[in-house]
């Protein structure tokens, strides 16, 4: 099993079912105790400002808000920099634990020994 999983996440209100999916999955290994780190990139940048996950919708899934609180108790949730400064998004505009950094340290994350990558 790998020791970390690193998923970049693209997709926001634009593509529900990709977004849900890379949220729940982050979520359900956070949970089972595997080191978490999830980057939102793209439409899912927003998701990084509060109140966000809460106008997100999708029968049959698992609230956003709370799978969003299981990653951040459980890992890592980190904002793309070039994401953020197309948003307007700054480092105080963000939820309490998210980070906002860029390409480098996703590269770094990535390819840790024993990390694995998945892109939604």
């Amino acid at each position: 099993m790998a020791k970390k999983l690193v998923i970049k996440v693209t997709a926001g209100t634009d593509a529900p079912e990709r977004c849900s999916q890379a949220f729940t999955v982050a979520a359900v290994a956070a949970a089972s105790g595997v080191e978490v780190s999830l980057w939102l990139t793209g439409e899912s940048a927003w998701f990084a400002l509060p109140d966000r996950a809460a106008d997100f919708e999708l029968p049959h899934s698992a609230p956003l808000p709370d799978l969003l609180d299981s990653i951040l108790a459980g890992g890592r949730v980190t904002l793309c920099t070039q994401c953020a400064a197309r948003r307007d998004i700054t480092e105080k505009d963000v939820l309490e634990g998210v980070r906002i950094a860029g390409a480098q340290v996703f590269v770094q994350e990535a390819m840790a020994d024993g990390a694995q990558a998945l892109v939604y």
